[in-house]
């Protein structure tokens, strides 16, 4: 399993490697490219040294902000943005012992005993319950999941709908390769022209 979601090779082995680092990356993907929003954890890494989510929540919220500012900027909006990533951090850390995994892996009690990882509705639960995840990111990212991360819980293509339909091109859990990235700009560009002609 490797993403190809960034089109930086160092960018997207973190994705890869680090959960916390593809969580990361799906909270900042607003309001910026895609690219941009998921290089954004190799960017926090390689300023502040920091990779694991215990670090970053309990990092200066001063000197994490000043990381956000660097040149190239980790967002358009590094107050809000960094703010947002401490605060996911913490909650990683007060919820989840700091393990980003532990949201699509660790079972639910009663299914504990049979060793049974959570099905998808579940997950989509847990990740509407952090910080900077609505509906639609949540559902994007189960989606994202499901399609590229290996997730196998039962029912989550149904409750990452419409994301998790097969073959479509609707968001970053269908960007493999730079051809995917095209057409998933495109949806987004036909999206974006259809909520306007309907204003």
């Amino acid at each position: 399993m490797a993403l190809h979601i960034t089109g930086d090779t160092a960018a997207d082995e973190l994705l890869t490697d680090n959960p916390l680092a593809l969580l990361v990356g799906m909270l900042l993907d607003q309001q910026v490219a895609m690219e941009t929003a998921f290089a954004g954890p190799l960017k926090i890494e390689q300023r502040t040294g920091a990779a694991d989510a215990a670090t970053i929540a309990s990092m200066d919220p001063e000197e994490f902000l000043a990381a956000f500012k660097q040149s190239p900027s980790v967002h358009r909006f590094p107050g809000s943005m960094a703010t947002r990533v401490q605060s996911l951090c913490q909650t990683l850390v007060d919820d989840w012992g700091g393990d980003a995994a532990a949201l699509w892996t660790r079972p639910v009690p009663e299914r504990a005993e049979r060793d049974e990882g959570p099905d998808g509705p579940t997950v989509l639960k847990r990740l509407k319950a952090l910080p900077g995840f609505g509906e639609q990111k949540a559902k994007i990212f189960l989606a994202l999941l499901g399609k590229q991360y290996g997730f196998t819980g039962e029912g989550w293509r149904e409750a990452s709908a419409p994301y998790g339909e097969d073959g479509s091109f609707r968001s970053v859990a269908d960007i493999v390769s730079p051809e995917s990235l095209t057409k998933v700009r495109e949806h987004k560009r036909a999206m974006k022209a259809a909520a306007k002609a309907a204003k």
